[in-house]
């Protein structure tokens, strides 16, 4: 304990200058007794120091210098301890903090401006207690005095802002009843860093227990990555995913994709790495996992990236590196996978990130609500949990803190939120667990919750044989084309699972080499779902093969009622025609307009072909040779659905691609 406190180099400053140098105290013997107690901290001593200065303090106990330099000998034998228990928080850490406020008050009360810094100090202790009041008291004060270190100043603006934060956040708790997940999930060792998929029955999560394979790692405990399942309303025993995801090495910090089918996970100083903690990928094909790739020096660097969380476009990945180029420590970035590679990162920027640490970022499935802890001033202490949202423009909204008793002043990280936007699932030491560290669950406050999302699952078939088919599947936001989820179904089993914010207007898309793509309309109202009870929809798509007479309904092309031309919220959906077209330049296609029967059949008839005509000379206006096409109206007379309802009616206004 070599170490010289700050109040005693600026004291030592004062005292040294020179023989007869004025103190506080008249007491020669309190003077006498207090620089030898300096000369002792000077050569070592401290518990030589410590004594001489009590004795000092017994002479006069006025004596502000000797309180002085007592509050730092405490204060540096407190940071001592701590690191020796490995705790912040340690036992006796309160007893320390009270008789470093005792020797402060002493000064302070009897001169206000002294020393100035002991207000800085007696507001950090202060903090560390949970008075608050005072500490507002101590840093307001400090600011008002000292005007010229902007370090100092900076700092207690910072806890200013921290205490004033914390005060409120007690005042106003938010509702929170944490649930372990059990026995099935959690061990007597530390789980933490979940995962989940959008159907909120697969769970991800990393544990940590005793190292006993020989690995060339050098760490006494292990890291690997676990599953479990959701059946009958629990969840099922949690297994070790199988190698190649796991190795005798260790693996964490992963995120799963919305459909269980892509991984990505942290692994640190492994011989294929780039720097101290990289991003690895692995995919489900047919059941089995992929070995594991690292995504190399596109995304890695020689920094330490981690905690990876993938949004449902299906290309976008956001993870945590200190990387140069960032806001602070840890900071949370992102890159886009396009045209066979990631792009460059990006940081998330100041929105988002501060001069502090941002870690286990986790973007929602609404793909646009993040989550994250930061151990920002605006927080409880330690790592808070805090939510951003991203707007329109691709700007993020400013960072709210979920509230107190979520966040305490210890560590909270780590945590995710089901797809319909109620259920919160992190880790926590805090509750007495199965474990030291347990997954918990807990209703998430409506303030702070995500849109609710919307899940869809099924099977995409052959039409004519019933066989599985690989596809490609978007769901696009038809109010400015652009892909907000996008997946494939699975080859060998033709399964799939997608979602989308059940808050607009989307073109759900499915399209196959060789297949007439498949295509439906979703409308969705926020405030609906949310007051609903929440499943995944069954969805099974059957798929045309591209031959003649094979037709599909057009059914995200929209007009005006009664009026012929096309909305603007049609693009998409011609645009995967223009698609279609231009990868089967043999396929020639019959554009066919379809109404119901409101109103004359012979406005219906001349409707209907202008409508179709509309699709036709806007394929050409694309490109598409006009001896590919025609078009012709059909009037009320196919209907595919009952005239008798606004349903059946609605889908008999349609317009057709058949192939010729």
């Amino acid at each position: 304990m070599k170490k010289i406190g700050i109040i005693f180099i600026i004291i030592s400053s004062l005292c040294w200058t020179a023989q007869g140098q004025d103190y506080s105290s008249k007491n020669k013997k309190a003077v006498k007794l207090f620089e030898a107690a300096l000369q002792a901290m000077d050569n070592g001593k401290r518990e030589v120091a410590k004594d001489k200065l009590e004795q000092s303090l017994k002479e006069d106990p006025d004596f502000m210098e000797a309180h002085l330099v007592m509050a730092d000998w405490l204060q540096e034998a407190m940071e001592y301890d701590s690191k020796q228990s490995g705790e912040t928080d340690f036992p006796s850490a309160p007893t320390y903090r009270k008789e470093i406020r005792k020797h402060l008050l002493a000064v302070v009360n009897q001169r206000r401006d002294f020393f100035v810094p002991a207000w800085l100090q007696l507001g950090k202790t202060d903090l560390a207690d949970g008075q608050y009041d005072e500490a507002i008291r101590s840093y307001e004060t400090f600011l008002e005095l000292e005007k010229r270190d902007a370090k100092s100043r900076k700092e207690a603006q910072n806890g200013l802002e921290a205490s004033r934060f914390r005060k409120e956040a007690l005042a106003h708790p938010v509702p929170f009843e944490p649930k372990n997940l059990g026995a099935t999930v959690n061990s007597q060792y530390d789980e933490y860093l979940p995962s989940l998929t959008v159907d909120n029955k697969t769970l991800v999560f990393t544990r940590r227990f005793p190292r006993t394979a020989n690995t060339t790692a050098n760490t006494k405990e292990e890291e690997d990555l676990y599953m479990c399942t959701w059946n009958n309303g629990n969840w099922g025993k949690a297994v070790r995913m199988p190698d190649p995801v796991n190795s005798t090495d260790n693996e964490g910090a992963q995120c799963i994709s919305q459909d269980g089918r892509i991984m990505f996970y942290t692994a640190c100083n492994r011989p294929d790495g780039g720097g101290r903690c990289d991003l690895y990928m692995c995919v489900n094909k047919g059941g089995s996992w992929s070995k594991p790739r690292n995504l190399g020096p596109d995304v890695n660097s020689g920094a330490w990236e981690s905690n990876p969380t993938f949004s449902i476009d299906g290309k976008t990945l956001y993870f945590v590196s200190n990387r140069k180029g960032g806001q602070g420590g840890m900071d949370i970035w992102k890159t886009v996978f396009e045209n066979g590679r990631w792009s460059e990162p990006v940081n998330l920027g100041p929105e988002v990130n501060s001069e502090w640490d941002e870690m286990s970022p986790f973007i929602h499935f609404d793909d646009r609500t993040l989550y994250f802890a930061s151990n920002r001033p605006t927080g409880m202490g330690g790592l808070d949990l805090f939510k951003a949202t991203r707007q329109d423009d691709d700007s993020w909204s400013q960072p709210v803190n979920l509230g107190y008793p979520i966040n305490t002043e210890g560590d909270e990280s780590g945590l995710i939120v089901s797809a319909d936007a109620r259920t919160a699932i992190y880790s926590s030491n805090r509750q007495r667990g199965i474990g030291r560290q347990d997954l918990y669950s807990f209703d998430l406050p409506v303030a702070v919750r995500p849109t609710v999302t919307i899940c869809f699952q099924g099977t995409v078939t052959n039409a004519k044989t019933g066989q599985p088919v690989g596809a490609d599947i978007r769901m696009t936001d038809i109010r400015n084309g652009v892909t907000v989820a996008n997946t494939t179904s699975d080859g060998k089993s033709g399964t799939y699972t997608v979602s989308l914010p059940a808050d607009g207007k989307y073109a759900f898309h499915v399209s196959a080499e060789g297949y007439l793509m498949h295509s439906q309309n979703e409308v969705w109202n926020r405030e609906e779902q949310q007051n609903s009870s929440w499943e995944p929809l069954t969805v099974d798509i059957a798929l045309h093969p591209i031959a003649s007479g094979e037709r599909i309904a057009l059914n995200n092309v929209f007009f005006e009622t009664g009026k012929w031309e096309i909305l603007s919220e049609s693009a998409y959906e011609l645009g995967k025609v223009v698609e279609l077209l231009n990868q089967n330049p043999k396929l020639r296609v019959e554009l066919g307009g379809h109404t119901d029967n409101v109103g004359k059949p012979e406005a219906n008839q001349r409707l209907s072909e202008q409508r179709a005509k509309a699709v036709y000379e806007y394929l050409i206006s694309k490109g598409i040779a006009a001896e590919r096409l025609s078009y012709k109206g059909y009037g009320e007379t196919q209907p595919v659905a009952d005239n008798g309802t606004e349903e059946g009616r609605a889908k008999n206004r349609r317009t057709e691609m058949k192939v010729m």
